[in-house]
């Protein structure tokens, strides 16, 4: 069912007085005969909460002998169809999906890696582990070291151990020590030590790591992001700066995702659909509030100036409003 207490900050919840059958029908009537009505396919998947979806999914199939996400990318196409596709598929296979699919074929597209591994706290990592296995029959870790080399796979290797200090837990005699032990192994080193980057930020607690990075501005007189811009770089130093944004703040990690997708020329489509799908029922209002605060302008405006159609349509609504 909908995860409790988690989802307070969404802008998706469970829709009073849902009834399966009704909206199944609906949905049914909304694709029937000449021409599909996409409006009433927008209005309603985007009001139900991910587990009222699967009771819609279950309630067709049992009308209709029919299969309802077959049904709707039958029907639909491009990225409107890709964003009612990911709001269709249950919320805890979402991101076994999109790993998976980061990795299979030809290259890999580690910004995906990067932004589910760095961003999901222990309980998720965990339930995306047992999931992927479930699913694919590997081991996500297989799945990562087949696919990538060097410290990059190496923190995304220490990431998916989902052994990360239990929240809120503060080593108070490390902290300096820890502070000190990241500033040896850059600022003052020549050349980097690797390493311990991905030991202290790969298993503290988020908690702890703040208070690390705090130690580390007065030792060194730079902020962590600044060291890890200067001695690293490519996809480590990407995975690095995720794992410190998101320690900072999961929305702020989120709220900048969200603005590289759209700024400049092209939006990258497929980030965009993942994070506001992903985070509709968890932090998208606190996304959307750091979003305002941090690039002074509603990621409602960016969402309506930088896409277009049914496709845009579906987007604004998960946005659920303005912070203008």
């Amino acid at each position: 069912m909908a995860n409790k207490g988690k989802s307070t900050r969404g802008t998706v919840k469970d829709f009073p007085g849902f009834k399966a059958n009704e909206d199944a029908e609906a949905l049914r009537k909304a694709m029937k005969g000449l021409g599909t009505d996409e409006v009433p396919i927008v209005k309603l998947i985007t009001s139900r909460s991910n587990a009222q979806r699967q009771e819609i999914a279950v309630a067709f199939k049992t009308l209709f002998g029919r299969d309802l996400v077959n049904d709707l990318k039958s029907e639909l196409s491009g990225k409107f169809e890709k964003v009612i596709v990911a709001l269709m598929t249950p919320a805890c296979l979402y991101d076994a999906y999109e790993l998976r699919h980061a990795m299979k074929g030809a290259g890999t597209c580690e910004n995906v890696l990067i932004e589910i591994l760095a961003s999901r706290n222990t309980a998720e990592l965990g339930n995306i582990k047992q999931i992927y296995k479930q699913e694919y029959g590997c081991e996500l870790e297989d799945s990562i070291t087949g696919d990538t080399s060097g410290f990059f796979q190496r923190m995304l290797v220490v990431l998916v151990q989902a052994n990360r200090d239990s929240e809120g837990k503060v080593m108070d005699s490390s902290i300096e020590q820890d502070a000190q032990d990241l500033f040896k192994a850059g600022e003052e080193k020549w050349g980097t030590d690797e390493e311990k980057f991905i030991t202290i930020l790969g298993t503290r607690s988020v908690t702890h790591l703040r208070k690390v990075f705090d130690k580390y501005m007065t030792i060194s007189g730079f902020q962590i992001e600044e060291s890890i811009d200067r001695e690293t770089s490519g996809h480590l130093e990407k995975l690095l700066l995720a794992v410190v944004k998101s320690a900072r703040s999961v929305p702020g990690y989120f709220a900048e995702t969200l603005y590289d997708a759209m700024k400049g020329a092209g939006t990258n489509d497929c980030t965009l659909i993942r994070v506001m799908v992903s985070r509709s029922e968890i932090d998208l209002l606190d996304i959307r509030r750091e979003f305002r605060q941090n690039f002074g302008k509603s990621l409602l405006q960016m969402i309506k100036s930088d896409t277009s159609g049914d496709y845009s349509s579906t987007l604004l609504l998960l946005c659920g409003g303005d912070d203008e």
